[in-house]
């Protein structure tokens, strides 16, 4: 999936969270899988480590506090 697929899924998920936010947390997870997390994803070695941080979000495996509505 491209990026900008990626990117519209989250926030069409993420009603409270604008770009600048999304931007934030696809960096913070980046700097977490540099520094020696294990990616949720099972995919090759030639994905970019900032790409890998958007699909895991995209995919609903890293939880953004402060962003996602409760459902009831």
């Amino acid at each position: 999936m491209k990026v900008e697929e990626l990117t519209a899924k989250i926030l069409d998920n993420n009603p409270r969270m604008d770009r600048y936010q999304l931007a934030i947390a696809v960096s913070k997870r980046t700097d977490q899988l540099l520094n020696g997390a294990i990616s949720k994803l099972n995919v090759s070695k030639n994905v970019k480590v900032a790409d890998l941080a958007l699909m895991e979000i995209a995919e609903g495996l890293i939880t953004i506090k402060g962003f996602v509505d409760i459902k009831k």
